[in-house]
């Protein structure tokens, strides 16, 4: 019978040098359903945007001789070279990263693309910089419902898009099957403490539009390289809340800082998040 949900690992959470083929395998051996692939501002990151195919069906292969695939991109490329920049050639190169990326998602058979929910990242945000991102959003859909591949925006760390709410408003005006929400919890608990709002209510604004969750620690004003469990994210509660708007899909997002112990770190993380998932399943 069937697990109820997933619950994928985020490369970071291993060290960087390891190939695609032994990171899918420790995310096997710890308990992981698939592996996210990160694409993010680093040149060497942004290259495998133009892996060549041999490389893109060895991957492939990998998968399979594994046993574990890659299901969900994080693309966060976006933030070196955003949608809503000012400057026309950051703007042509976050549309080819788009392209691509989409690409290269159909070619693995990733199903979602975490989308960073940035008009701009680097430079001030204006109504110029806002229009611009809703109108390149609206063709990165397109891009993105001819091949089939969801996109999911990213709850941030930035004023912009910390909320589902926020996030919504772009849902609703793209009107696409294509775009979602993949909120990230600890952005959110966050977001929740400096407005002064409700995280559980916030995730249920987006019943029916969340693609999949980032379960990621934090404290306030903090959101990277929080160790689970001593934050303030409430794991139980966010997880109940995405479950009964229902979400099957999550992430279990951390990152590998050198502890020589990774390996039962990753374990650690998938027994603590595998647990608490299982109880919504009763």
């Amino acid at each position: 019978m069937m697990k109820a949900y997933t619950l994928g690992l985020y490369e970071k959470a291993m060290p960087g040098q390891l190939s695609f083929r032994e990171k899918l395998s420790a995310a096997r051996e710890a308990g992981y359903d698939f592996l996210e692939i990160s694409i993010d501002e680093s040149e060497e990151k942004l290259r495998r945007l133009d892996m060549p195919k041999a490389e893109r069906m060895e991957l492939v292969r990998a998968m399979a001789e594994v046993g574990l695939p890659v299901r969900t991109m994080c693309l966060s490329g976006h933030r070196r070279y955003p949608m809503g920049s000012s400057n026309p050639e950051i703007c042509r190169k976050s549309m080819e990263i788009m392209e691509k990326a989409i690409q290269l998602a159909d070619d693995l058979g990733i199903r979602i693309i975490q989308l960073a929910g940035y008009d701009v990242y680097y430079e001030d945000s204006t109504p110029e910089t806002r229009t611009r991102f809703e109108e390149n959003l609206a063709i990165a859909v397109e891009m993105a419902a001819k091949a089939g591949v969801l996109l999911g925006f990213e709850t941030m760390e930035t004023e912009f898009m910390n909320t589902v709410e926020k996030a919504m408003v772009y849902v609703r005006k793209i009107n696409s099957a294509y775009l979602n929400v993949y909120p990230d919890v600890g952005n959110l608990t966050n977001a929740a403490l400096l407005y002064g709002t409700d995280v559980l209510e916030d995730i249920g604004c987006g019943k029916g539009h969340l693609a999949a969750v980032h379960l990621k620690e934090t404290v306030p004003g903090k959101f990277r390289e929080i160790p689970f469990g001593t934050g303030h994210v409430d794991f139980q509660k966010v997880i109940r809340a995405a479950w009964k708007a229902g979400v099957r899909k999550y992430v279990t997002e951390f990152w590998y800082t050198g502890n020589v112990g990774w390996r039962q770190d990753l374990s650690d993380a998938r027994s603590m998040m595998g647990s608490l998932l299982e109880r919504e399943c009763m």
